[in-house]
């Protein structure tokens, strides 16, 4: 009866398990794997927020598939203001990113075409390709005092049924930047293969130091390219769902992929009118929350860095961007023993590396997002535990 595609394991990990019997038990549990901003004690303009989702337009509907002009218009003084004039009508609006990926899967792919995307990186990918009826292919991001994409696997992996080259960047959980000479040649193996290349740059915003690596993909448009964002990171607004593709590359293709993803949305019409008409507003608040968001990540990695520098066998990899802060602890366990014994002996909850696709035992992944008493009480306690 039903899609072996959607077939996933849904019992427990022992990890789930075990967290779910500490929280009936209401234990007090240190949560190093929070990425909700809107559960992190950031101060947000609830006043201006609330006005913006309930103007007079609100009551109105006029549906737009690619999205309302001026909520388009607000997306693209975003890009604008980054240095990246992007034309508003090359601007598609979905319910936040998961839709937008499976857009951009059901545009390029036909069942059982594949599309590269990296590894480790977010687990959400597996879940969409399976839904759009897709293969993905996994191409390795390798640490040798940074990360990097191994480039010659990448491109061995390339098949006749290769659509598509996902790019992350920055990476989810590494924090990887692509370095220029990554960025040219996935475009020239994109021109050479007839590719498109899918952007994912929800963390854009979100560099711990200024960088000479950060460059988007939209300021190099020679082979197609839907790039991905949206207000769940850049305002730290993920239930307002409002999410984005923005199409660049060629005449021609780029104006063709725009033209069906018009009507893939127009199909669905899933983007609320409250959102789109406060789109402006809801962008705006970026200048007040983003400067919150990058002071804790800066505090919270100062003092794991400082933890982290005595005796102790637990290091962090080094990473540029994003909001997570990968661990390396002593492989004596498996990264999920780890996590079960951490929560059991110090009250802390982890992410195992097996969750974002590492290959090998000895990661952890947490959150920098908590708040710094929260974070340095639960990171002494880890490394307390491990020690």
């Amino acid at each position: 009866m039903f899609n072996p595609r959607t077939a996933w394991p849904t019992a427990p990990t022992r990890l789930a398990a075990r967290l779910q019997q500490l929280r009936r038990q209401e234990t007090v549990l240190y949560d190093l794997t929070e990425s909700n901003p809107t559960r992190c004690g950031f101060v947000y303009d609830d006043a201006a927020i609330q006005d913006a989702l309930s103007g007079p337009g609100v009551m109105r509907y006029d549906p737009a598939p690619k999205g309302i002009r001026s909520a388009r218009q607000a997306v693209a003084n975003y890009y604008e203001e980054r240095g990246m004039p992007i034309p508003t009508d090359r601007v598609i609006l979905t319910s936040g990113s998961s839709e937008a990926y499976l857009h951009c899967f059901r545009l390029l792919c036909e069942p059982g075409d594949q599309i590269l995307a990296p590894k480790p990186s977010y687990p959400l990918f597996d879940f969409l390709a399976d839904m759009a009826g897709i293969e993905l292919v996994h191409y390795p991001l390798v640490y040798d005092h940074g990360w990097e994409i191994d480039l010659q696997a990448l491109k061995a992996a390339i098949t006749p049924k290769t659509k598509a080259i996902l790019v992350v960047s920055p990476n989810n959980p590494t924090g990887q930047l692509l370095s220029t000479k990554e960025r040219d040649m996935l475009t020239r193996y994109a021109i050479m293969n007839d590719l498109a290349l899918i952007v994912d740059e929800v963390f854009f915003d979100y560099t711990w130091e200024e960088s000479s690596r950060m460059a988007s993909f939209d300021s190099r448009c020679l082979a197609l390219t839907l790039t991905i964002s949206g207000l769940s990171k850049i305002s730290a607004l993920p239930q307002m769902k409002l999410g984005w593709i923005t199409v660049r590359g060629p005449v021609g293709p780029d104006a063709d992929a725009t033209a069906r993803l018009e009507v893939m949305a127009d199909t669905l019409l899933s983007v609320s009118t409250p959102t789109q008409l406060a789109a402006g507003a809801l962008l705006a608040q970026r200048k007040l929350i983003q400067p919150q968001i990058k002071e804790r990540l800066l505090q919270n990695l100062e003092f794991l860095d400082a933890k982290l520098s005595g005796n102790t066998p637990v290091s962090r990899l080094k990473s540029e961007a994003g909001w997570y802060a990968i661990l390396r602890v002593p492989n004596s366990l498996t990264d999920e023993e780890w996590a079960v014994y951490l929560l059991e002996t110090a009250s802390v909850y982890t992410h195992p590396g097996h969750l974002f696709g590492f290959d090998r035992e000895g990661y952890l992944v947490i959150s920098l997002l908590p708040e710094h008493q929260d974070f340095r009480e639960a990171v002494g306690r880890l490394v307390e535990s491990i020690d």
